[in-house]
């Protein structure tokens, strides 16, 4: 289909002629005017609408330029042969490569997406993208992360981000791909990342604001509010006393099973004999052992995850005299051979706790939607 409409001026008739074709094509291949992903510059198919708003976004804000194979709307997604490829570069190495460093992913991640293609079709899209026309160096995406971990690392501030952003896309050639915003950059990063949900809990760590308490303004067990309280001893409505940050471990599970060396190495353990009697992995030990005998169904099964729960305090402002205190809750996975169930890329952040003092004893109560995911499993 011609796709030269998409940088024509919005005002002239080949951008009107190439919406309405745009449109039909997207209603005849998805079989709806409703629920159709929209386009737009602001958009950038994040969001769903009936083909009259659709229409007016395109018009008025203009469509995505980048969006040259229309996977979202019906086209076949392209992205597999370009992510398999061995693209070699100047000193050697895949395009890729220098992203899958700084993101701990493998070489083989980028290419076992096929079945949900179109969450990580942008994603490709970028890897191939020079951050500027004729740079062998660095991809869009490439220059993106490596720049996301400075400001991490640095703890920089999103205005400050964003004008570096702004700072970067000035100094390269005219053409370049650096975002101009902390928004446009965290769009960009989506795909890479993993969902999160954010709760409020009660300062005291009596509960979380959850299931039956969702709606509750005050603890049930200490009555204290939910909202912060200011300087002037005034509620400040809407704006948490404590909050608490949850990675469901779910869908990172299903993304290492979606990897097919990952999901042969969580099997490792089934396959190895040990045959000099000495304990070089967690399989050896007496509790794995009790584990098979007490429950031979869940045994018998290699794929079957055993995980470890870690947790520690520590103070993330490097002042010994702050009482701020930050306890991240990681599962280990066992299944894996020992050179892989301690690197960095396999240890699962699930909660991450935060406050001006530390949970205790009570850190069960946090551990409630994590818990809650595993019985799931």
């Amino acid at each position: 289909m011609n796709k030269s409409w998409m940088h024509s001026d919005r005002r002239s008739k080949a951008y009107e002629f190439g919406v309405e074709a745009f449109l039909n094509f997207a209603v005849e291949n998805l079989l709806t005017t409703t629920h159709i992903r929209c386009p737009c510059v602001k958009c950038v198919n994040l969001k769903l609408f009936g083909v009259g708003i659709i229409r007016d976004h395109v018009y008025f804000n203009g469509i995505d330029q980048s969006y040259k194979n229309w996977t979202f709307h019906g086209e076949p997604w392209e992205a597999t042969t370009n992510a398999s490829r061995n693209v070699e570069e100047d000193d050697g190495h895949s395009r890729y490569s220098f992203v899958s460093e700084e993101i701990d992913m493998d070489d083989n991640d980028f290419g076992d997406f096929v079945s949900d293609p179109y969450e990580f079709a942008n994603v490709i899209g970028d890897g191939d993208q020079p951050v500027y026309p004729g740079c062998r160096k660095y991809t869009k995406l490439s220059a993106l992360v490596k720049l996301y971990n400075l400001k991490a690392k640095h703890g920089m501030r999103d205005v400050c981000f964003t004008e570096l952003l702004i700072l970067q896309g000035n100094l390269l050639l005219e053409g370049n791909t650096i975002p101009t915003s902390m928004y446009e950059a965290k769009k960009t990063l989506c795909a890479l990342g993993l969902s999160y949900e954010k709760m409020h809990a009660c300062p005291n760590d009596c509960i979380l604001y959850r299931k039956e308490y969702e709606d509750s303004t005050n603890c049930p067990t200490c009555g204290i509010s939910r909202w912060k309280e200011g300087k002037d001893s005034i509620l400040k409505e809407g704006v948490p006393a404590k909050v608490v940050w949850y990675f469901p471990p779910i869908p990172r599970f299903k993304r290492m099973f979606q990897s097919n060396e990952t999901a042969k190495s969580l099997t490792w353990h089934a396959a190895r004999k040990s045959i000099d009697g000495q304990m070089s992995h967690p399989a050896d030990s007496p509790s794995w052992k009790l584990l098979d005998d007490k429950w031979p169904e869940f045994g018998n099964e290699p794929r079957n995850l055993r995980l470890a729960l870690s947790s520690d305090g520590f103070n993330p402002h490097s002042s010994l005299s702050s009482r701020y205190s930050c306890w991240p809750v990681i599962l280990v996975t066992y299944n894996l051979p020992p050179w892989l169930c301690m690197k960095r890329k396999f240890m699962m952040l699930t909660l991450l706790i935060s406050g001006p003092k530390q949970p205790e004893n009570d850190i069960d109560v946090y551990l409630e939607p994590l818990i809650d995911d595993l019985k799931s499993l």
